[in-house]
């Protein structure tokens, strides 16, 4: 059997009261009476009883968090941000996985809830698929929604500004001399393909730059490589390719490599999130970096803000992006590289396009 709070209050010589008041905190006792159970617990290895606390308490100390798959970098980034920022409150991370499935996902969200976890962060597979799941659970229990989010709302979300990233990515190569450009991103699945591919149409008209057709698949390495040898079939290739992540734009980097493209000198080419391989890739990769402690940060602070007794609208806050300019874009003057123009701030707004 463990060391229980009979053991510590034996040891530390008071009495059982005196040194559950100690450990937990709600009530004061004198200093000498907390340092002799402080001392007792050191001692002893004493650890406090999780269920017993959450019947108590009426809390679990634990978040419930779903992403669409660990396999991306960018969500295993955005998972150890927010695990980062727990772990100052002492709340624990129930990770789940959804799959890229609605299904999935809907199961992940129930198994959270029968856990009584006190609150969910998720980040929706299916920007139509995953609302029924989505809004049940954030009927039930506190929840927010990272990088991507459902159509139907009812729930917060922050995110990076999508509209500004590619902004700072269409002007960064057209500044280098580009002329024509084409986006290589995903489905129009989930928000973030949406508004990523918005956000490229928009910049691009702006630039009045010359616009290819869209190359849509997913956000994985794969369609990267794939994406990469369609443009090797055409005529002619674009002067820039804009991706709609790192993952895609790795792909697309080997794919050019290995048909003789010399990039950036005959083609530009820019990623989005700046996951840790961007740097590491050849040659390293000009990218759109995601401020993902910000976003965790901002993230927990909506969850503590959110009362299942007194709702509100629910908020959408867009956090500003940075530019990473490395040696995939032709070079800009003023410009250095491995550095960029950092956004100003946090957008809180209804829809961050």
């Amino acid at each position: 059997m463990g060391v229980t709070i009979h053991d510590v209050a034996r040891a530390a010589g008071v009495s059982v009261a005196s040194a559950s008041r100690a450990l937990s905190g709600r009530r004061k006792v004198g200093a000498d009476v907390a340092e002799r159970v402080a001392r007792a617990v050191a001692e002893l290895g004493y650890r406090p009883n999780a269920v017993a606390k959450a019947l108590r308490d009426r809390t679990t100390g634990t978040i419930g968090m779903v992403v669409p798959g660990i396999g991306n970098p960018f969500f295993t980034m955005i998972v150890e941000a927010v695990e980062h920022q727990l772990q100052r409150t002492g709340v624990d991370l129930l990770l789940c996985a959804s799959q890229y499935t609605p299904e999935v996902e809907a199961s992940r969200l129930e198994t959270l809830m029968a856990r009584r976890v006190d609150g969910l962060i998720i980040s929706p597979c299916d920007m139509e698929g995953s609302v029924p799941a989505v809004l049940n659970a954030a009927r039930q229990v506190p929840l927010v929604q990272v990088d991507r989010y459902i159509e139907d709302g009812g729930a917060d979300w922050v995110g990076v500004d999508d509209a500004q990233a590619l902004t700072l990515a269409v002007d960064h190569v057209v500044a280098g001399g580009a002329r024509s450009v084409v986006f290589v991103g995903s489905r129009l699945v989930n928000s973030s393909a949406r508004l990523r591919l918005d956000g490229f149409e928009r910049a691009a008209a702006r630039a009045g730059v010359s616009v290819r057709p869209p190359l849509l698949g997913d956000f994985t390495l794969g369609w990267g490589v794939e994406a990469g040898r369609l443009l090797l079939a055409e005529d002619s290739l674009p002067d820039a390719v804009i991706c709609g992540n790192d993952e895609i734009a790795i792909g697309l980097l080997r794919a050019l490599r290995l048909g003789g493209v010399r990039v950036p000198t005959e083609v530009s080419v820019v990623g989005f999130d700046d996951v840790g391989y961007a740097a590491m890739c050849d040659p390293p990769l000009t990218t759109v970096r995601q401020p993902v402690e910000a976003i965790a940060a901002e993230a927990l602070r909506l969850l503590g803000q959110v009362r299942m007794d007194d709702p509100r609208p629910a908020q959408r806050i867009a956090i500003a992006p940075r530019l990473v300019v490395r040696e995939t874009s032709r070079p800009v003057e003023g410009v250095s590289r491995d550095r960029g123009a950092a956004g100003a701030g946090s957008t809180p707004a209804g829809d961050p396009t």
